[in-house]
């Protein structure tokens, strides 16, 4: 089964492989009349909006009509990216909604950091742009449920970018562990551990002058400048570039930023929606505890953290430590075990799956991975499905009421974590049963000029 699985993958599209993984025509999207030229624009030009950029410019069908960032030191070089691979000189920006009002592109690539992925896929969906927008997919629970209202309010696809759900050896594992091979899976344990150590306080800096900084921060609290004056050399901790996945002003540290890929495994595979309570504990004993004064800071997201999560079957637990790294444990050190009667499965990254039966008689199964570079990712599978969704109107592999759900998942564990108890979730209603202070956390309030979404 396993070898006609990756054969059927390598001989047809992305396209039909998504359309073979069940998903129905979804009536709230609604399709093109052609299969495009799509005027495409890229808002935030980092390193992982560069790699969306790659796979949007290789399809053939998005012509880049514009890129846009806050920092000019890496949209200038992106539009030069651009006019050096296709010809084409792109306008360059650095507000979104100038980009917006002025280009009307039919795409919006939105792979700017997590506080600003609401405000931007809402405001692209209503000037008629389709959206592929990076995980996660807001900073709250409530901006999610507004991103998805958005989406169908006015019948755009909005893909993101959990491309998991697309990889080769996820699908085959996924039908491995959905045909019962592994018997009934009890428990699944999901987890990254990556080294690290303590940490120093980095001290505060005026913004370099290609850097709006105010609007970086936007909605969200207007911390301090802490990142790197040298792009080619950043400082480990500071926010910007990437380093504000670990300030929960910004992002919700590493179940917020890797665990959203994990949990969306875990809805996916097991065909759930949402946990009935969540509880999660953690801390800062090897970083140490947060700073933040007017002359230095440092992060503020947990150095490790563990989190259950409780299903009507089952059982799942994440765990994660930025300190000890070593190869003490045996296997890769992020993806998920699902234990079952009849074995333990372990679906990986760059390991792939490998499965291993409880009788010793029986032979350990692997599906090797099949990533493309840079940064073993499967973007191109998952574009290419994002393009046949606007095409014809069905739903995309990744839409944005899924991955809300999984988003919600990690959102949760961290509520849990900042409030110290074990949260009761209503999936239906999309509230926390009698708790007021956590139902106050489904939201935030944002900062003066901006509106939260409603």
């Amino acid at each position: 089964m396993i070898t006609t699985r990756r054969q059927f993958l390598k001989t047809t599209t992305a396209a039909t492989a998504a359309a073979g993984l069940g998903l129905s025509l979804a009536p709230h999207v609604r399709a093109q009349k052609t299969a495009g030229p799509y005027r495409t624009a890229l808002i935030g030009c980092g390193w992982w909006g560069n790699n969306i950029l790659g796979e949007a410019m290789a399809s053939g069908s998005c012509p880049i009509v514009a890129v846009c960032d806050v920092d000019q030191r890496m949209s200038g070089p992106t539009a030069e990216r651009v006019e050096k691979e296709t010809g084409r000189q792109p306008k360059v920006y650095g507000d979104y909604r100038e980009l917006l009002a002025a280009e009307k592109p039919d795409i919006a690539i939105v792979a700017t950091p997590d506080h600003w992925h609401p405000l931007i896929t809402i405001a692209a969906v209503e000037s008629c742009a389709h959206v592929y927008v990076e995980k996660p997919i807001g900073h709250t629970i409530r901006e999610g449920r507004a991103m998805v209202n958005a989406a169908r309010r006015t019948q755009r696809v909005v893909q993101v970018g959990t491309h998991r759900r697309i990889a080769p050896h996820n699908v085959s594992g996924r039908e491995f562990l959905r045909s019962g091979k592994a018997g009934k899976i009890g428990m699944i344990r999901s987890f990254v551990h990556y080294g690290g150590g303590p940490e120093t306080p980095l001290p505060n800096v005026e913004p370099p002058k290609e850097l709006d900084w105010e609007m970086w921060c936007g909605p969200a609290p207007l911390r301090p400048f802490n990142g790197s004056l040298d792009l080619s050399n950043p400082w480990r901790g500071s926010m910007h570039p990437r380093g504000f996945r670990n300030y929960l002003d910004y992002a919700n540290g590493t179940l917020g930023d890797w665990g959203v890929h994990w949990m969306d495994q875990i809805l996916w595979i097991m065909e759930e929606k949402w946990p009935r309570s969540v509880y999660s504990t953690g801390g800062r004993p090897i970083k140490g505890p947060p700073v933040l004064s007017e002359t230095e800071q440092t992060t503020d997201a947990p150095d490790h953290q563990v989190a259950v999560f409780e299903f009507e079957g089952f059982t799942a637990t994440w765990e994660h430590r930025q300190f000890a790294g070593n190869h003490a444990e045996k296997g890769e050190n992020v993806g998920c075990y699902f234990y079952g009667t009849e074995g333990t499965f372990h679906m990986a990254w760059h390991e792939g799956w490998t499965f291993h039966p409880v009788n010793d008689r029986k032979p350990v199964i692997r599906e090797k991975a099949t990533l493309h570079q840079p940064d073993d990712q499967n973007i191109r599978e998952l574009w290419a499905d994002f393009l046949e969704s606007i095409q014809t109107g069905r739903k995309p592999v990744c839409d944005v009421g899924e991955i809300h759900l999984s988003t919600n998942m990690s959102l949760l564990g961290m509520l849990s974590y900042k409030l110290g108890r074990q949260v009761i979730w209503d999936g239906e209603k999309e509230t926390i049963k009698g708790d007021r202070e956590a139902n106050r956390m489904l939201r935030r309030n944002y900062r003066k000029g901006w509106d939260y979404p409603s």
